[in-house]
């Protein structure tokens, strides 16, 4: 039999858009590719997308439609819905229900979901998880050029002479970026590379010049060099005259700060304040690259266009190695907003407060009407949602109890709100749980549509696998549901070839020109081209030669064609109080995403880090008397998580980092985003992640534990647990706050002790140290490991034992006392996990005479994927060579 051909699709991670192939076994097995055709990737993946063959099991699958827990038929599920949503228009108005939505949709699915809310309930309550990562840079956008257009694309920042790297972990983050980036700068050296960020992340690598910012600094920073680029004479005069207004304006309020007022808001000295003003105003072929750090901020929209200025005054905006580029975090953030997905905008990037936009949408759509407003943003719409004025919400493919500020305040609103729906791919997440109506949507590998990424490339995700149980494509639902409403002749849609069709006429209805977002020419795209789509970068004006760049021409998308300068106001906005001492910065780690629901299902993912943490320097640690792997605790008004001590000389003294993605699921109570005020930028609504006042102290843990399950484990009696998957089971992290005499009752319990299996136990008097096996046949079931600190056993070490045989010998009391035997290996701690490789089996590859990274990957692959890793390769380099030589 011959083996089915790789379907070529996109990665559902990052705003990079990598192409994949996948490849379906005739077992069932997914194998993962990266598509060396790909213009995005050109053939690499980053740990995550390696491993996506690893996540598409059933495992914890919604399957079936449900209403109030039980399984029920899509027609009366659907009924429901409907006539729910119908009945609260009646009597609320269509401002009593809202819909919640998420980049992880396709752009098919988010166009049918907008039309729907705004061009037939007729409000414009629909938003998307997209408000919390680049609703500033849309703002800001807006603002400077008249239009969401980001002018640049991936090749700039290998062209470019300066890249600038603002509040991005481009390694973790945006690794195959990253690594163009790389691959770039070996071969022109002389390429320089300036990371602006409160922490010396793992991009710090590979950069010349690190500015350790004060939190929120951003604006202060780019103002004065507005100011230096003036008074040095680096600016371009004719371009300015030409193509833009309100510079005057601008350089006024720029000057108005003085250099100690903008060393006290930027924390940085006056010497690496020169260092970088100097190079960006020599340097023509500079590209700005901003993400979350500018983005998710009270002064979100204000830093972008504090960097814009910049690029505006020295004419670098849609040249060769020369643009401001924001970065989006989701797969469809950019698709979304092409199809007006935020409730502030309209399709094809029309404008919902203009009233010739909304008539010329109606128009297209025969539409009733269309909401004649913006309607809530995300953060209103759960203050709606709380106080009754939402009685009725759709969430799709997103989990707000989580990743929504002020996140134990979400959960309450939408416990309690009348009406719920939930589309979703996983049965049980933090937000499901609370759903009245649970729909089962496709799964990545199940759906088929578009998505657009970062440098506007629109790209084909095709399905590879068979739609399991009773799950469907999101578009469909939607579609259902309007027909349900009374709307079935607008949303009779057969396929997503006719919805893309329906959006690519939209785009160019009405145009000449005077829009950004234009695909016309495929208006009248057929289901067979449709299928072969080739990735291509928009604008693609029928009539038209395409262009990777945008305002090529000095041409803008305002009334007058100008770009706009933006004055800004210097004075800062913040203040910690006494009680609140450090600041909490939130981010992703390199090999998880957003909530866990699709890396948590890789093993290997896990690895890097299995648990909850908070990186913090080692000044603030010695302060609060906190030791390296202790539980600490971090509050704030709005409530407390309990995570894992990480010290490091990364963090910036005074403040500390905590990854986003730990939820009830894993962790016992890391959910970050409670801890999160609901305080958002004024113009943009995007919630501030990055500059939160808590206060920090060492959980008093009376007994530590570690444990190795071969099942996941239910109802875990502890203060603090962490739970993460591994590669014939789970593994267990534990803190318990109350000390126990006798241990045995719990360790059967979680270890599932019965009358066909073995337990054997020892006790360290002397270290108040407990060890308990849970054997069946020759089979381990799973460890436990206590102790007075914490647990010093080595984790993968342990983890193997799930698969090893143990013989009734005296070899099982050897396991128990947590070292490898004679002949074992230990790896030690993840670092590369597209290959499983530790560090430990990096130490000794340095001790054998692998100096350099380059050498290391030579010897165990390890950095030779995504390269992320490579930063912590060097790492423990240069501690094996700093220990050779004392």
């Amino acid at each position: 039999m011959t083996a089915p051909q790789p379907t070529k699709t996109t990665c559902p991670y990052c705003g990079v858009g990598c192409g994949i192939l996948a490849d379906v076994s005739l077992d069932g097995k997914v194998g993962i590719r990266g598509d060396t055709t790909h213009p995005a990737n050109f053939g690499r993946l980053c740990s995550k997308g390696s491993a996506l063959g690893e996540t598409v099991d059933l495992d914890d699958r919604l399957l079936y439609p449900e209403v109030d827990g039980q399984r029920v038929s899509w027609d009366a599920a659907l009924r429901l819905v409907g006539s729910r949503f119908s009945e609260t228009i009646a009597e609320y108005g269509p401002d009593s229900v809202a819909f919640y939505v998420s980049g992880q949709l396709l752009t098919e699915d988010y166009y049918v979901a907008n039309k729907l809310m705004k061009g037939f309930i007729g409000s414009a309550n629909i938003d998307t998880n997209s408000r919390l990562c680049m609703a500033s840079s849309v703002a800001g956008h807006k603002r400077a050029f008249g239009s969401d257009t980001v002018p640049g694309c991936y090749e700039d920042l290998e062209i470019a002479d300066l890249i600038v790297l603002v509040g991005s972990n481009l390694a973790w983050c945006h690794p195959v970026l990253y690594q163009r980036i790389v691959a770039a700068k070996d071969k022109r050296p002389e390429m320089k590379i300036v990371l602006i960020d409160p922490r010396r992340t793992m991009t710090s690598d590979i950069v010349d010049l690190h500015l350790p910012i004060k939190p929120d600094g951003d604006v202060a920073l780019f103002s004065a060099l507005l100011s230096h680029l003036f008074e040095t004479d680096a600016i371009d005069q004719d371009f300015i005259a030409a193509h833009t207004s309100g510079f005057t304006d601008a350089l006024r309020a720029a000057d108005a700060m003085d250099i100690l007022a903008i060393i006290e808001q930027t924390g940085l000295d006056h010497r690496l304040l020169r260092s970088f003003f100097e190079l960006f105003a020599r340097t023509d072929r500079t590209v700005t690259v901003f993400s979350q750090g500018v983005n998710q901020s009270a002064r979100g929209t204000d830093k972008v266009n504090a960097i814009i200025n910049c690029h505006l005054a020295t004419g670098r905006v849609g040249k060769p190695g020369a643009s401001p580029f924001s970065v989006t975090g989701q797969p469809n953030a950019m698709g979304g907003r092409e199809v007006g997905g935020m409730s502030n905008t309209l399709a094809a990037h029309m404008d919902i407060e203009n009233a010739e936009d909304r008539d010329r949408v109606r128009r297209f759509w025969q539409a009733p009407l269309v909401a004649a407003k913006s309607g809530l943003k995300a953060v209103d719409m759960f203050r709606a949602l709380a106080d009754g004025r939402i009685k009725a919400l759709w969430i799709m493919a997103t989990n707000p109890v989580v990743s929504m500020p002020d996140a134990g305040k979400i959960e309450d609103a939408i416990r309690n709100c009348p009406f719920v729906v939930v589309s979703d791919v996983i049965a049980k997440t933090d937000t499901v749980r609370h759903a009245r109506v649970r729909l089962p949507a496709a799964a990545w590998g199940e759906k088929s549509g578009t998505v657009t990424n970062s440098e506007r490339r629109i790209s084909r995700q095709r399905s590879f696998l068979p739609l399991p149980g009773e799950a469907r494509p999101d578009w469909w639902i939607v579609c259902e549901v309007a027909k349900h409403m009374g709307f079935g002749a607008a949303f009779d849609y057969k396929s997503t070839s006719e919805i893309f069709a329906e959006h690519a006429a939209l785009s160019g209805f009405e145009n000449n020109g005077t829009r950004d977002f234009d695909i016309g020419q495929f208006a009248n795209i057929s289901e067979t081209e449709f299928d072969r789509l080739e990735p291509f970068q928009w604008p693609r004006h029928v009539g038209k030669e395409p262009s990777i760049r945008l305002f090529t021409d000095g041409t803008f998308f305002t009334r007058d064609g100008k770009a706009r300068f933006t004055s800004l106001d210097l004075e800062p906005r913040r203040t910690t109080p006494a009680a609140y001492p450090m600041t909490l910065n939130t981010g992703r780690v390199r090999d998880h995403w957003h909530t866990m629901t699709r890396t948590a299902k890789s093993q290997r993912l896990s690895q890097h880090y299995g648990e909850p943490f908070a990186e913090i320097h080692p000044s603030d640690a010695a302060s609060y008397n906190i030791g390296d792997a202790d539980i600490i605790r971090i509050s704030t008004g709005n409530g407390a998580i309990l995570v894992r001590a990480l010290i490091s000389a990364r963090q910036r003294p005074g403040s500390i980092f905590v990854p986003m993605h730990w939820t009830d699921q894993y962790a016992s109570k890391a959910r970050v985003d409670t801890l999160v005020p609901a305080v958002v930028d004024a113009i943009s609504g995007q919630p501030a992640s990055k500059n939160i006042s808590v206060r920090i102290e060492r959980f008093a843990v009376s007994t530590y534990g570690f444990a190795v399950l071969d099942r996941k484990p239910e109802n875990i009696d502890a203060a603090y647990w962490a739970l993460a998957k591994c590669s014939a089971g789970w593994r267990l992290e534990l803190g318990f706050a109350d000390g126990r005499e006798d241990w045995s009752s719990f360790a059967n319990e979680l270890l599932g002790a019965s009358e066909d299996t073995e337990t054997i136990a020892f006790h360290d008097r002397q270290s108040s140290s407990y060890r308990f096996a849970c054997y069946r046949g020759e089979s381990l079931r799973g460890a436990l490991f206590l102790a007075s600190e914490p647990v010093a056993v080595s984790r993968d070490w342990a983890v193997a034992q799930l698969t090893a045989p143990h013989p009734r010998t005296a070899s099982r009391f050897k396991f128990i006392a947590g070292r490898p035997g004679a002949g074992a290996t230990d790896n030690g701690a993840t670092v590369c996990s597209c290959f499983g490789v530790g560090a430990n089996q990096i130490a000794a590859a340095v001790r054998r005479g692998c100096h350099s990274v380059a050498a290391i990957g030579e010897a165990l692959q390890a950095g030779t994927n995504c390269g992320s890793c490579r930063a912590e390769i060097r790492t423990i380099i240069e501690a094996q060579n700093l220990q050779a030589a004392e």
